[in-house]
């Protein structure tokens, strides 16, 4: 006889199904640009500065952060600012690892010009594997720096020691 509370949606095994889930490349690309804010900025992000980077409204910014908290990546008081959670902080290191891993092999492997490989890494940052990112991370020698001399990560998401501010 099947188990009926098997199927049994909770809250928080929604929640966990929602997080586990794999992130737009919107979602990506707006925690990128609050992580790069903050470090800018040194703290809290407004609407508007996000709203600028993105090249949004602010109503569209808004109803991101909003979903944004409702996912647990971001902490938002309304006219106080937002700011990642861990859990967004860690997505957006993952995502520039990855972009500026895909500028430096780009650049180094294949040959494309280094004012090139920015759009082409904008567009692969999102879908490459971790094993394809661990790939690419040992054919180029663990690297530091990407070929703009901006710092790389590491694959546990710590930034080279010299430069702990690092976007």
């Amino acid at each position: 006889m099947p188990d009926a509370n098997r199927h049994r949606l909770t809250l928080s095994n929604y929640h966990e199904a929602v997080t586990k889930a794999p992130l737009s490349e919107s979602i990506q690309d707006y925690l990128k640009a609050i992580y790069k804010l903050e470090d800018a900025g040194g703290g809290r992000v407004t609407i508007t500065a996000v709203a600028r980077d993105q090249g949004v409204s602010a109503a569209s910014a808004s109803a991101m952060l909003k979903k944004l908290g409702a996912l647990g990546l971001l902490d938002h008081e309304p006219y106080h600012g937002a700011r990642l959670s861990d859990a967004g902080r860690r997505v957006a290191i993952e995502v520039i690892r990855h972009h500026r891993l895909l500028e430096l092999y780009l650049a180094e492997t294949l040959g494309l010009d280094v004012d090139d490989v920015h759009d082409e890494a904008d567009r692969l940052e999102h879908v490459i594997s971790e094993e394809l990112e661990a790939r690419i991370d040992r054919a180029l020698g663990f690297p530091t720096h990407d070929p703009h001399g901006d710092p790389i990560p590491d694959a546990n998401l710590e930034w080279p020691a010299a430069d702990r501010r690092a976007v």
